[in-house]
């Protein structure tokens, strides 16, 4: 059996950035600077159900900003 093959049971926590783009990672390490706890926690597939129903829109946040800045100007 290879690692490939070892079911993750891990447990993850969603995190989201200021820019506002989403990651999972581990709940036993420290959340990295410039991320936080979204509060929705669990399985690998959970989680990355969980960043598909809420990141609809993948632009980064300063990038939405400076497009809505240049459509009202």
């Amino acid at each position: 059996m290879n690692q490939d093959d070892k079911e993750d049971t891990t447990i993850y926590k969603v995190v989201v950035n200021q820019e506002e783009q989403y990651s999972i990672w581990p709940n036993y390490k420290e959340i990295p600077l410039g991320w936080k706890d979204t509060g929705k926690s669990g399985h690998k597939q959970e989680c990355l159900a969980y960043i598909k129903e809420v990141w609809t829109d993948m632009r980064p946040l300063s990038l939405r900003k400076k497009m809505e800045e240049s459509v009202q100007t």
